[in-house]
Formats: structure tokens, C-alpha cells, sequence
């Protein structure tokens, strides 16, 4: 079991199919240094081995952040073009690794996702934030660009001009501006319950598809709208070959639950 992990900087537990890890460094804002960073990526290569987990929600300790930004001491201890960019291509690394998992991601955000945390954030593929969350990739402040891939994920995702407004001014951006803009996709007082909610109404689907959307939409970004649709009916002609196809319209079909077995 995922509980029976061990870690210094963050948590890891198991609810049945569902995954909760915790960035757990409260005294610093949860912020992200490079033990932490190590350890992410040992987590969630230990959920994405874990047949039972059908999703995985990230959030924060404590109930002043979910993770404040990466860790400032260390960053300002970089010296040079080729130790800023091993810094940041270690960081990348751990983001795609969350990015890449078949099955849904779910950031509960409680206060300060800055930084680092928001590019934690985005590598989710839905976010939940508290109404006093504050968001922002406040790089520039520092004489730094956002470097774990926040520029190019919040562009895909909030569109270029708006991500450029929060990166060139370094400016927080509030939850329900944030809400407004499609950086966040749902406020609650409670993120993580309300994370818990979102990821129930995800999981009772069929995993192989859900595992094929999520395929289909990351390949999809990086090609032209013509290069997407030719992914997307091959991923859909996969889908169609599934038994949880045959399930999921037999029971439409019966006016029955469907009971997927992700084959």
C-alpha cells in the first residue's frame, strides 16, 4: 500500500482507488526543494505503478499554501547558464512525470500556489482552489522566467495574452479571477473535499478511455488541428476495440451501471 511509504517532505496516502499526496513542509509554505522534488518524482512513480490507484490528487500542508513557489536559497545559489538550466530541466522532469500519468490528476489548492507551485498545479489536469487561494508565476520579480514549465503550460491553458499579463508583471492573480480565466476549474472552501468529489465522478468511467482523452488532448496541443483530429480517431478506433466499450453501451442499452473492468 501507498501508505506504507516513507518520506521527509511530503505524504502519501491511499483511499481505496484514490491517491493523496501531500507536500509537507508547512514552516517554509510547502515550498518545492530539490529533496522534495526527488521525492515527487519517487511518489508518483509509486502511484503510477499501484494498480489500484484510478486517481491522484496533489495538495498542500498546513492552511496558509499549497506550495509557495520553489525554494529561494537554493535557487540563489545557481551559478551559471548550464546550472540554471540543469535546475530547471530537473524540475520539468518531475512536472512531466505527473503530467504523464494515465489516469486524472487533481491539484486541491488552499493559499499560495506561486512559482514552482503553480507549475505543480498545471501539470494537473483539473484544479481546485479555496476562495482565498492566490495564484502567480512571479518569476521575473527575481530576474528568473518561470522554468518548470509554466510558460508554456499556462499559455496552452489561459491562452497566450493573459499568461504573458501574469508572467510579465509578476502580479497574484485571486481565485476568482483565476476561476474567470480558466486557470482554476473549481472554487470550494474545502479543496480537497471538493477534489475528492471531482475525482469520484471521474473514476466511476471507463479507465481506458479516460487514459485515451487525456492522451489524445496532450499529443493533440503539439501538432496542428489536422495532425489532432487523425490522433483522435485513432485513439477513439482503440477505445472501440475495448471491452469497457462493449460494457458501456450494453448497459446504456439495458438502462443498467455499467461495470468497467479497464480492458
Amino acid at each position: 500500500m501507498l501508505d506504507e511509504l516513507e518520506f521527509n517532505n511530503l505524504t502519501l496516502d491511499q483511499h481505496g482507488d484514490l491517491a493523496v499526496l501531500t507536500i509537507n513542509r508547512p514552516q517554509a509554505l510547502n515550498a518545492l526543494n530539490g529533496e522534495t522534488l526527488i521525492e515527487l518524482v519517487e511518489a508518483v512513480e509509486a502511484v503510477a505503478e499501484a494498480a489500484e490507484v484510478a486517481a491522484l490528487i496533489i495538495t498542500g500542508g498546513g492552511d496558509k499554501a499549497f506550495v509557495a513557489g520553489a525554494d529561494i536559497g537554493e535557487l540563489s545559489r545557481l551559478d551559471g547558464v548550464y546550472a540554471g538550466r540543469e535546475a530547471s530541466l530537473g524540475g520539468q522532469n518531475v512536472m512531466h512525470e505527473i503530467a504523464s500519468l494515465p489516469f486524472p490528476t487533481i491539484a486541491a489548492i488552499g493559499g499560495y500556489a506561486l512559482g514552482g507551485g503553480l507549475e505543480l498545479a498545471l501539470a494537473c489536469d483539473v484544479r481546485v482552489a479555496s476562495p482565498k487561494a492566490r495564484l502567480g508565476l512571479p518569476e521575473v520579480t527575481l530576474g528568473l522566467i518561470p522554468g518548470y514549465g509554466g510558460t508554456q503550460r499556462l499559455s496552452r491553458l489561459i491562452g497566450p495574452g493573459r499568461a504573458l499579463d501574469m508572467m510579465l508583471t509578476g502580479r497574484q492573480v485571486g481565485a476568482e479571477e483565476a476561476l474567470q480565466m480558466g486557470l482554476v476549474n473549481y472554487l470550494a472552501e474545502n479543496p480537497l473535499e471538493k477534489a475528492r468529489e471531482v475525482a469520484q465522478l471521474m473514476t466511476r468511467n471507463a479507465p481506458i478511455a479516460l487514459s485515451l482523452v487525456k492522451e489524445a488532448v496532450r499529443r493533440g496541443l503539439a501538432g496542428s488541428l489536422e495532425e489532432g483530429l487523425e490522433i483522435e480517431a485513432d485513439l477513439f478506433g482503440m477505445a472501440a476495440a475495448t471491452a469497457d466499450f462493449k460494457e458501456g453501451t450494453a448497459a446504456f442499452l439495458a438502462k443498467r451501471k455499467a461495470s468497467f473492468q479497464g480492458e
